[in-house]
Parts: structure tokens; sequence; C-alpha cells
């Protein structure tokens, strides 16, 4: 994924002025408490949030229970992909773990821009193509990685996550149970 997200960084730097002006006015910082939620089940996701500081989730419930099946960390853009593509209310809730810092963009006017600056549907190809590798890399661990692999693989994206994440979405994020997380953490 590192070759890939470089290759969105390069495609950055390399626009003119003009566009990265025009993608600064428009994109405003803001910041979230632990616990805050950028985004609610039945709502139509409106905004992405690039993460520049802390850490956050996506997760849906099902039968009364949160299954988380992302964690954001800084550099990482946070939506409900369907929703916000297809502009209609999502499934899913995106919600502070520490407090953050983000960059929010709404669509319709990322969309207008997307139409001044044909540049940026380039921009806009490059982090969908980033999502769909992301996604296959992810199910491919969650099939293929045992419970162990895929809590160390977790562990070296941010060493520190055990202490601003509670456990149970950590274990739910790694579609383990409570109990076989705490076995593996009694291990190392």
């Amino acid at each position: 994924m590192g070759v890939h997200l470089n290759k969105i960084n390069e495609f950055i730097d390399s626009l003119d002025e003009e566009v990265t002006e025009a993608l600064t006015v428009v994109s405003d910082v803001k910041t979230f408490k632990k616990g805050d939620y950028l985004l609610r089940d039945g709502e139509t996701c409106k905004k992405s949030y690039f993460i520049q500081e802390g850490t956050a989730r996506k997760f849906y419930i099902n039968d009364g229970k949160e299954i988380t099946t992302e964690i954001y960390f800084p550099d990482d853009l946070a939506i409900s992909f369907s929703s916000y593509v297809g502009q209609h209310p999502g499934r899913e809730f995106i919600q502070a773990l520490t407090d953050i810092k983000v960059s929010v963009t709404d669509y319709i006017v990322f969309a207008a821009l997307k139409t001044k600056y044909s540049v940026l549907t380039e921009l806009d190809l490059l982090l969908t193509e980033h999502y769909a590798l992301w996604l296959e890399e992810r199910l491919f661990e969650l099939h293929t990685l045992n419970a162990t692999q895929r809590y160390e693989l977790l562990l070296s994206r941010d060493p520190q996550i055990i202490k601003n994440i509670p456990l149970t979405y950590i274990a739910s994020y790694l579609s383990i149970s409570l109990e076989t997380l705490s076995r593996i953490r009694a291990k190392r």
C-alpha cells in the first residue's frame, strides 16, 4: 500500500499552485473530541475526512453488536465509501477514538472543483484505486492470516494502538473474540 500512497502524494505534490490553492480553500480543518461521531447510520456521507492527527474507526451495528470494519490513522481518508460515492444514506458510523484533527472537504464542493480542474478527477481515481487496493489487502489478510498475525500486523502500523483503542474494537476489527485477543496479548 505504501507504493500507491507514495504515488498519490507525488501526484498531489505535482499539482500546480492554482489547483493546490483551490483545494486548500475548500478544505476546512476541524477537531473532534474522543467519542464524537463524524457520521451516523442513516446519514448520507457528504464530507470526506482526511485524518491529520489521532485515530478514528468505522463500524456498523448488527444484531445489537458493533462491528468495527476500519481503523483510521493519520494520513487516512475516512468516509463511508458507498454512501459518499452514491450520495445516499449509509449504514455505518465513523467515530473519533481519540481527539482528532481532520481536513474536511464537502462532496458537492469537491465535485464542482473537479469540473473546473479536470486533474482532480485523476486524483479522485487514484484515491478510489488506493481504497480498492487497501480493501483487497484487508480481505486477503482476514482470509489468510491467523489471529496472531493479524494482531501483529495491526501493531506494526501503530504500536501505541493498545493505549488509544478499546480492546473490544480491536478484537472486532481483527474479526476475533475478545478472549482470543487476550490470549494473544498474554503470549507477547
